[in-house]
């Protein structure tokens, strides 16, 4: 059976969105954030000549996103797919709050539990309005370029302190934000594309991914397109 697909609605954060962080050593980070033409949802809408209206909000939690979607009902109920990538930010942390008191417990703005049912309900609420809520997972962090960027100005060795000594436990909480989406696509019986495995099956993901360590370069966004065209081709999706 061939699904037809004529328009797509899209929520998430920068990701979704097609911010790529550039090197700018005019700007306080030495990086400078634009949407990029080589995002991979216009990379998706180009290619298959479809609408596609992405209502991604740079910084994009769960909270806003149920928020986005409670606005856009009218939208969604004209869309075929609605895609949501949400997780990147919902599981970061205030690394300044971190570097000032390393003892203390530190939790991700977005609690898993306030996560799994906020991300739940907005599921729920896209099939209540005829259409098909399809999740992404997270693409990969880079731990090494994402804790030069984010301790920036702060006391590193604090933040290693809180990290338990190691770099690499950086992105303990991304991993298990991304567990949990495949998680609420088995419980909610709604699709997962997975755009995880297509960076970790490079030799060096890093080449994919920005300085900031969390944002797909150019490259990486091709990487999340081919995953998606692959996930439309399994599913027999045919365009009007």
């Amino acid at each position: 059976m061939e699904i037809k697909l004529n328009n797509v609605c899209a929520f998430g954060d920068s990701v979704m969105k097609g911010i790529v962080a550039d090197k700018d050593n005019s700007a306080g980070r030495g990086l400078k954030y634009r949407i990029s033409e080589m995002g991979f949802a216009e990379r998706c809408r180009r290619n298959l000549n479809i609408e596609v209206e992405n209502f991604a909000r740079f910084g994009g939690v769960v909270s806003q996103g149920t928020k986005l979607v409670e606005r856009y009902k009218e939208k969604i109920k004209e869309c075929d797919f609605v895609l949501f990538e949400f997780g990147g930010n919902d599981c970061d942390h205030d690394w300044g709050a971190i570097a000032e008191k390393p003892d203390e417990i530190h939790r991700p703005k977005t609690p898993m539990e306030q996560f799994m049912g906020i991300y739940s309900s907005m599921i729920d609420t896209v099939k209540s309005l005829g259409s098909m809520p399809v999740l992404l997972s997270l693409p990969v962090l880079d731990p090494n370029k994402f804790f030069n960027f984010v301790t920036q100005g702060l006391n590193r060795s604090n933040v290693l302190k809180w990290l338990g000594g190691t770099v690499l436990s950086i992105d303990r909480w991304h991993e298990m934000y991304n567990m949990a989406v495949f998680r609420l696509g088995a419980l909610k019986r709604v699709p997962v594309i997975d755009i995880t495995s297509v960076f970790l099956e490079k030799k060096d993901y890093s080449d994919y991914i920005c300085e900031d360590g969390i944002h797909p370069n150019e490259k990486g966004h091709g990487l999340i397109e081919s995953a998606i065209m692959e996930f439309l081709q399994e599913r027999r999706v045919a365009l009007l």
